[in-house]
């Protein structure tokens, strides 16, 4: 049977100094992902594109990639520096297997995958505006003054 990998791990947080992690910084962003909604937003988003036997998750490899670009990376090959944190990220896809995702994706359903991808992006924004209140960008916008990103 297949065998999903869990999003990412729940590390217990200490001031001892035993088992450092030195992007602990990124497990912000995990958690981020995860209350936002955005992680099983792209899970479910990315279901039409998982392969049936496939180990990892096509929503978390995507995550994983934008988590690398924000750790410092700019190529596929910088999700290494997730993968060598384990206690933070989780299993992480290897390279070959983003770059398969990659293909799938860009392949003859990549307006459907990238509406998908802008759905659940949409969604989380949304929820995270939602929990701001008054303190959101949105917060009063209307169609006559509405809010305009640049």
């Amino acid at each position: 049977m297949n065998k999903p990998t869990p999003f990412y791990p729940a590390p217990h947080v200490d001031a001892h100094g035993h088992g450092i992690a030195s992007q602990a910084g990124g497990m912000l962003l995990t958690q981020t992902a995860i209350a936002s909604g955005l992680m099983a937003g792209l899970s479910e988003a990315m279901v039409p594109w998982r392969k049936p036997l496939s180990r990892h998750d096509p929503g978390k490899v995507l995550v994983d990639l934008a988590l690398s670009l924000a750790m410092g990376g700019d190529c596929i090959s910088d999700v290494n520096r997730l993968r060598s944190q384990p206690a933070i990220y989780g299993p992480v896809a290897s390279n070959p297997t983003i770059s398969r995702l990659i293909a799938t994706l860009s392949g003859p359903d990549l307006d459907k995958a990238l509406a998908a991808i802008n759905a659940a992006r949409a969604k989380a924004r949304e929820h995270v505006w939602t929990l701001a209140g008054e303190h959101s960008p949105a917060h009063g916008r209307t169609p006559e003054d509405p809010l305009v990103v640049d």
